[in-house]
């Protein structure tokens, strides 16, 4: 940054500790074992793709698979499974091994980390990961070839690689350097190429069950809540959206919507106009981006209450009468649910063309009103 301070990171949820300094990973044993289970069958492909929701654990597994191969002689070197060498049951290495201290540091030269890069002249993130950083790669396998032993690569996420990026990076997984892992993280691997799904092993990570969950966010060393039961129902099994709810007050900007649209068919105009004015300027960014976030969760379990009945935990006091009455027969459910992809694609094309936030929220809003005209149970 220009003021001298570390630079921001775009793989970490700010306020939780990034994946790399993550100690323990909750709730995704059968990942584990899988990669453990190539390994020690000596079918250890080139290339994983961990996916999965969000904030459910991807980028913890990938620097744990990168500090256990790292770790972990390459067979041969050191007689690897002899008499004396157990086969490894877990991904785990001691905490005091130089791999940990290194890759926590970030200077251990046989791991390249590839993300979106901070742009010290604009003082905000590149638009994703481009080709440079791709092209980087190259250098990193030159100059590693001397070093030996393993060398891994971390891409995240992989969905925020341009094309030309991705076609650089597909022509590394088709040819793939000796001793090389490349681990990918993705959270909509539907939007990668074809032909580099292909061409990695795929480790599908589930959302968090509400016992890991809290296992996580206590191991994060957050402050309590109070309200667990709406934290999980707006977090949805994924602990960085957790953290990032807690980090932003998003338990009280949820509640502040459900008593907005409490208030439809005709919403209270003024309160509509002040939630739109709250996410105006260049520090309510972040709270701009929830503000979307929450919008779309909102119409999304109106259009699952219409279809399935009832939601449960309500993520706010008087969700479900709220829910109940909006969205009350499958009919409405499913027109909530053309309404959530409508707005869906209003908000792609404001941030495309950067339309003032206040006015796209503004619009949001009356046209959730005018949906609930239609449809809200007399």
């Amino acid at each position: 940054m220009k003021d001298g301070s570390p630079n921001p990171e775009s793989d970490r949820v700010e306020g939780a500790p990034h994946p790399r300094e993550t100690k323990t990973l909750f709730g995704h044993t059968a990942a584990e074992d899988a990669f453990l289970d190539a390994y020690r069958s000596d079918r250890l492909h080139h290339a994983w793709l961990i996916s999965g929701p969000r904030g459910v654990g991807k980028a913890t597994l990938a620097w744990r698979i990168a500090r256990f191969l790292l770790a972990t002689p390459i067979a041969g070197e050191t007689g690897l499974f002899d008499d004396a060498t157990e086969a490894p049951t877990t991904l785990s290495i001691s905490p005091d091994h130089p791999v940990a201290a290194r890759t926590r540091a970030l200077s251990e030269p046989r791991l390249h980390l590839m993300r979106t890069p901070w742009d010290d002249e604009k003082n905000r993130f590149k638009q994703g990961i481009t080709v440079d950083e791709t092209r980087a790669l190259r250098g990193f396998f030159s100059m590693s070839a001397a070093d030996g032993g393993r060398r891994v690569v971390i891409v995240d996420a992989a969905d925020d690689m341009n094309v030309n990026a991705a076609n650089a990076l597909l022509k590394l997984l088709e040819e793939p350097p000796e001793n090389a892992t490349l681990l990918l993280v993705s959270h909509q691997p539907t939007g990668l190429l074809p032909t580099i799904r292909s061409r990695c092993r795929t480790l599908r990570l589930s959302r968090l069950s509400p016992d890991d969950m809290a296992r996580a966010l206590s191991a994060a060393d957050l402050p309590p809540t109070d309200d667990t039961e709406s934290l999980a129902a707006l977090a949805d099994g994924s602990v960085g959206e957790a953290i990032r709810l807690l980090n932003l007050d998003g338990l009280k900007t949820y509640k502040t919507l459900v008593d907005l649209f409490a208030t439809s068919p005709g919403l209270d105009r003024p309160k509509l106009i002040s939630l739109a004015e709250s996410v105006v300027g260049a520090k309510a960014v972040a709270r701009y981006d929830l503000l979307l976030g929450l919008i779309e969760l909102f119409l999304s379990r109106l259009a699952r209450a219409g279809v399935t009945g009832p939601m449960t935990p309500a993520a706010a006091p008087g969700e479900a009468e709220l829910l109940a009455r909006l969205s009350p027969s499958p009919a409405a459910g499913r027109a909530w649910a053309e309404i959530q992809q409508s707005l869906s694609e209003r908000v792609r094309h404001g941030r495309a063309v950067n339309l003032d936030p206040a006015s796209l929220i503004l619009d949001m809003g009356f046209s959730i009103d005018a949906t609930a005209a239609k449809w809200a149970a007399r």
